[in-house]
């Protein structure tokens, strides 16, 4: 079987990422007779780019044009055996991808599948706020497995999830399982990192008894990934600790786990904060080589989290040529928000040797702060930890 993606990306030189070069032949699939022009706008490519495209699909036999563009009989076999969507409810698929977020939830093929998270949701462990753990609600662990489908994905695809006390590997395996009725294992992985094993039996138990893709793994993520997971996932989905250690960790330890492409995505889960903290973070995506595609504002919604007014937002970034792990080896520091609040550290500057307290009580509240103003003395951002003490609780 031909391979027209890697074929057709090294003729053309696609920005983007050669994972375009599916999403084209994937609206030229399920929307036979499409127009160049339309094919564009689905692709959020310029229309030469994307006509240039499929002239070369066309060369390579994938594509054809008559009365619009359309896939050749192999190209069809092509996307059913190469990408999994053999057996695709392809009614429920185009609901799903032309509706919105809020309105694909709502879907009458969607109750089936809130009513098992309902009744998973009920049977999930208690939170461990020191791991500042806390309750999605059904609905949002939903839609989150909704926008993996809408970004191409989750069919077909290897998705990890990096932490999931929110059970969004079982939305995932469910929204499978109702795209592919025939099927008894769709086409696709997910697999979970997780510390908890509370969550990780709870987890197996449900792959167990309703038969998903689902693969769980106990790991602490303080400690780099094993080598065998490194750039094999198409995707992965983190919900982090709700500091900036935290999101760099958890980000870093999916980045070493993607494949290294162009343009695949990250969804990111993450409190609203202030301007200060979010431009932090964003010198934090550009310090890892990401963008940031979208940022969906109250995405989320959580049981009994007062302190972030049960919501967060749902933040897209996407690879590019120079995505990098922030953190690669063992991380040592504070991490999760009551660790953050009560440590105390102190770092010295790397080219000039000035030592900087760091922690709430500190001159700095954390490290990623220091990093983005630079040291006091001399402006660089390099810093080696020379103590670290824990305060006493208040």
């Amino acid at each position: 079987m031909k391979h027209y993606v890697e074929e057709v990306g090294a003729r053309v030189k696609v920005d983007e990422g050669i994972q375009v070069i599916e999403k084209l032949l994937l609206a030229c699939y399920f929307h036979p007779g499409i127009s160049t022009k339309e094919l564009a706008r689905r692709t959020f490519l310029p229309i030469p780019v994307a006509a240039a495209i499929k002239k070369e699909l066309i060369r390579e036999g994938a594509l054809e044009q008559k009365n619009g563009v359309h896939c050749t009989k192999e190209a069809n076999r092509w996307v059913e055996r190469r990408c999994g969507y053999r057996g695709i409810d392809k009614a429920l698929y185009l609901k799903l991808m032309e509706a919105n977020i809020n309105e694909a939830v709502r879907l009458p093929e969607m109750k089936v599948i809130l009513e098992g998270l309902a009744e998973e949701f009920a049977r999930r462990p208690q939170v461990n706020v020191q791991l500042d753990q806390s309750k999605c609600t059904p609905e949002t662990s939903l839609r989150r497995a909704i926008l993996c489908l809408k970004h191409h994905s989750l069919v077909g695809k290897k998705i990890l999830c990096v932490g999931d006390d929110d059970l969004v590997n079982v939305s995932l395996g469910m929204l499978l399982q109702q795209l592919f009725p025939a099927m008894e294992v769709p086409q696709a992985q997910i697999d979970v990192v997780e510390l908890d094993e509370r969550f990780i039996r709870h987890i197996h138990e449900i792959a167990d008894r309703a038969q998903l893709p689902i693969r769980c793994f106990p790991w602490d993520l303080r400690n780099p990934l094993p080598s065998e997971w490194h750039a094999q996932y198409d995707c992965f989905f983190t919900d982090p600790p709700y500091t900036l250690q935290g999101m760099s960790l958890f980000v870093s330890r999916g980045i070493t786990a993607l494949k290294q492409k162009k343009g695949l995505p990250v969804f990111l889960s993450f409190a609203h904060k202030s301007p200060d903290f979010m431009l932090a973070m964003n010198r934090e995506f550009v310090r890892m080589g990401l963008t940031v595609h979208a940022a969906h504002q109250h995405f989320n919604q959580y049981e009994g989290a007062e302190m972030i007014a049960n919501r967060s937002q749902m933040i897209i970034l996407e690879t590019t040529a120079v995505t990098d792990a922030q953190v690669k080896d063992a991380f040592c520091d504070a991490l999760y928000t009551g660790e953050v609040k009560r440590t105390l550290r102190t770092y010295r500057c790397m080219q000039c040797g000035q030592e900087v307290f760091v922690g709430l009580q500190g001159e700095v509240a954390t490290i990623e702060e220091l990093k983005n103003q630079g040291c006091p003395g001399c402006k660089n951002d390099t810093f080696l930890m020379v103590e670290k003490r824990h305060l006493p609780p208040k």
